[in-house]
């Protein structure tokens, strides 16, 4: 089924971040629209210009857009999602430029599993910039900018 990008977004933040909390939803809607803003490296031949959709469905960058990991169905899709309320003014609020102090620069996050966060993203094109939740966050090194 194809969504519209507001309802894909919702989708996706509700099951990448729907564990985290308020903050925790916002700061990863916060890193996807500055991925869909930078004016520079991969994310910026990505979004076209802004465009969020291309963003949220570039290939190997969201576990939640992936039917199947490692060979196997991956439920926790946003194909199953159902978004609530919160999760659609949290879209609502970044599209229309709201972004959550403390990742705003950031334009990666994963959860290491881990009460620490590692310095560099791995291939060291980022470095950490901050923690919402279980989630850390990442600021573009100059590596970033070859990408």
């Amino acid at each position: 089924m194809a969504y519209d990008t507001r309802e894909l977004f919702a989708r996706l933040i509700q099951c990448e971040a729907g564990g985290e909390g308020v903050n925790g939803m916002a700061a990863v809607a916060t890193v996807i629209m500055n991925r869909a803003t930078i004016s520079y490296g991969e994310f910026a031949r990505v979004s076209k210009g802004g465009d969020v959709r291309n963003i949220i469905t570039q290939p190997g960058q969201f576990t939640c857009m992936r039917e199947s990991v490692g060979g196997a169905y991956n439920s926790q899709n946003v194909y199953n999602m159902a978004p609530e309320e919160i999760h659609y003014q949290i879209v609502d609020w970044a599209m229309a430029g709201g972004r959550l102090p403390g990742v705003d620069e950031s334009i990666f996050f994963f959860n290491p599993y881990s009460s620490t966060c590692p310095t560099y993203f791995p291939t060291r094109v980022g470095v950490i910039h901050n923690r919402v939740g279980d989630h850390c966050f990442y600021q573009p090194t100059p590596s970033y900018a070859q990408t």
